[in-house]
């Protein structure tokens, strides 16, 4: 896994340490102020053990054993013991609203900073990576980071100064007791450590599992259409059932551990009690107690099982945590393949020629996409890639519009090295609009406003009317507010092409990409879409993939592309005289 920049690497062979340290570096937030809030733990500790001193001095300094009691000392202590519980209540209310709102800033960052980073990400990445896995690094695994964080850091701070303030206390009043209570205590000591090393591989497993199947429903989702129409229920059941099985399986397996250190934390607390009730009272006198140093020894033993349990059920909610730590640390490290420049050099207003030289491309760990690709287009001109399927003229596109770096050569737009051009610049003057353009659920005004950013309402209505659409958006229910639905659901396939057009209008751009967009229409809509790229195409430089060759006919150049190289390029009628691969593709398009 690659490393970040200035940032420690995550360890991925399951230790939590190194997984814990790596995060704080990316949200020191949840550190910040550490020291406060330990000194506050340790107050908040010291107001938890003066429930048994409190009693252990009513009883020998109240008269209580002897029959004379002494009402005045009693109800002092009983205040005071009042008054430092009530403290220690109140210290616990300040940490634990001091931990969850440094967590909650910290894992807002980090689910920001995971966000960030899914649409940092490369093509491969995203091909690789099923939705609704990235889905889960942004939403569950930091769930579960959430709900260590807002109560669990709480139990590791305090508890383990509340047992270690139980036993020093208790050596005060008789050392052999509290070696007796120490070495009854290993066993949990020793059970908790056994269990925090096979329970992290389980919680890890377990937040993959979780990946796994919010990537197989979300799936499901998307392919719901299909599914029904080619009744394929019962073959997605099946597949659901078996990653459900995965997840429940991961759970148990790693919530099994949990029940373990339950039933020895409970038994031990028990025998601890009981061992220390027998030598105590048999060896009182021996040991040199009195009775309310012998009751008070009892009800810190008493006292224990609470943080234990809790120390216990946190160590199921830490693994959790940091195996959900881990996997989206393990996004956030991930290596990013197309570095974004915030300062870099500007492109020229206007039509923006092309020049690709000695380009090649490959996906990671393939063979070559593209190979030693060079061809020079100017500024203004229509260019048609054409190809069969997997030819690399889909890839090309995506190389011209940034969406990868090549492996070797050079792209530059408006005669600029395309990779020293920053994101914002080259995304003004660079726009792509796919064959299926994809809306957001929002109206159709906030869609073509994701053209460019501050565009107004003004820009909106003229990329409106520049594209000769103003008639159809009257047709709509409401207008530019008629919402458009979920990927635009509620248009059609063209209805969304024409959004598509007036959100490359809006942004006004040297040079539009066009991947075939107006196929896959119903013929009035077809001239519709047809008249509008026409307006779009007015005064900029045009690239089209071409799947439908009269595309190409129109086009100023045709660029043809084989099995990764570009072999041929000219004008369709020299193309065509020429008698090569594009004359074949021709001649068999018009049948």
């Amino acid at each position: 896994m690659a490393k970040a920049s200035g940032m420690t690497q995550v360890d991925d062979s399951g230790a939590s340490w190194p997984v814990i340290r790596r995060g704080i570096q990316a949200t020191p937030e949840l550190v910040a102020g550490i020291r406060v809030t330990m000194l506050a733990g340790i107050a908040f500790a010291a107001g938890q053990l003066a429930t048994p001193v409190v009693i252990q001095l009513a009883i020998d300094r109240g008269g209580i054993t002897s029959g004379d009691v002494n009402v005045g000392v009693v109800t002092r202590l009983a205040l005071l013991g009042i008054a430092v519980v009530l403290g220690s209540e109140l210290l616990g209310m300040f940490i634990k609203r001091r931990l969850v709102d440094r967590a909650e800033r910290a894992l807002r960052r980090l689910r920001v900073m995971a966000f960030d980073k899914v649409h940092q990400m490369s093509l491969q990445d995203h091909n690789e990576q099923a939705t609704g896995v990235l889905v889960s690094r942004v939403t569950s695994d930091v769930d579960a980071l959430i709900r260590f964080a807002d109560w669990g850091l709480f139990t590791w701070l305090v508890q383990p100064v509340v047992i270690l303030g139980i036993f020093i206390v208790m050596a005060v009043y008789s050392w052999q007791l509290a070696l007796l209570a120490v070495v009854t205590f290993l066993p949990v000591f020793t059970a908790m450590r056994w269990v925090r090393k096979r329970m992290g591989a389980a919680h890890d497993a377990r937040r993959t599992a979780v990946g796994d199947l919010l990537g197989a429903f979300s799936e499901t989702l998307n392919g719901a259409e299909v599914i029904r129409a080619y009744h394929a229920e019962d073959r997605i059941h099946a597949h659901i059932v078996d990653v459900s099985d995965k997840r429940y399986r991961a759970g148990l397996k790693a919530n099994i551990y949990m029940s373990g250190v339950y039933v020895v934390g409970d038994l031990v607390g028990g025998v601890m009690l009981a061992v220390l009730a027998i030598v105590g009272v048999t060896q009182r006198d021996a040991l040199g107690l009195t009775a309310g140093e012998l009751v008070a020894i009892l009800a810190f033993t008493t006292l224990l099982q609470s943080p234990i349990a809790e120390l216990g059920e946190s160590i199921n909610n830490a693994q959790e945590a940091v195996a959900g730590w881990r996997k989206v640390l393990g996004l956030l490290d991930k290596r990013i393949e197309t570095l974004e420049l915030a300062d870099g050099a500007l492109l020229p207003a206007g039509p923006l020629g092309i020049e690709a030289d000695s380009v090649s491309f490959s996906y990671r760990d393939g063979d070559r996409v593209l190979r030693d690709v060079s061809v020079t287009v100017q500024p203004g001109q229509r260019v048609a890639v054409v190809g069969e399927t997997g030819s690399g003229k889909s890839t090309f596109a995506r190389l011209v519009c940034r969406l990868a770096d090549p492996a070797t050569g050079t792209i530059s737009v408006g005669n600029v090295d395309l990779s020293t051009v920053s994101a914002d610049q080259r995304r003004r003057s660079i726009r792509i609009v796919p064959q299926d353009g994809f809306l957001f659920d929002t109206s159709v005004r906030e869609n073509i406003r994701n053209g460019r950013a501050g565009a107004t309402d003004a820009d909106i209505d003229a990329a409106v009317e520049l594209l000769g659409l103003g008639s159809w958006v009257q047709s709509l229910p409401d207008g530019l507010d008629t919402p458009v639905g979920e990927r635009g659901t509620l248009l059609s396939v063209g209805e969304r092409q024409l959004v598509s057009f007036a959100r490359a209008g809006v942004a006004d751009p040297g040079l539009l990409i066009l991947d075939e967009a107006t196929s896959s229409v119903d013929p009035q809509t077809d001239v519709m879409l047809t008249q509008a790229l026409e307006r779009l195409s007015e005064g900029r430089t045009v690239m089209s993939i071409a799947h439908r060759l009269s595309t190409a006919q129109s086009a100023d150049l045709v660029l043809v592309f084989d099995a990764g190289e570009l072999i041929e390029q000219g004008s369709h009628d020299e193309l065509v005289a020429a008698g090569g691969l594009y004359s074949d593709l021709f001649a068999a398009w018009t049948g």
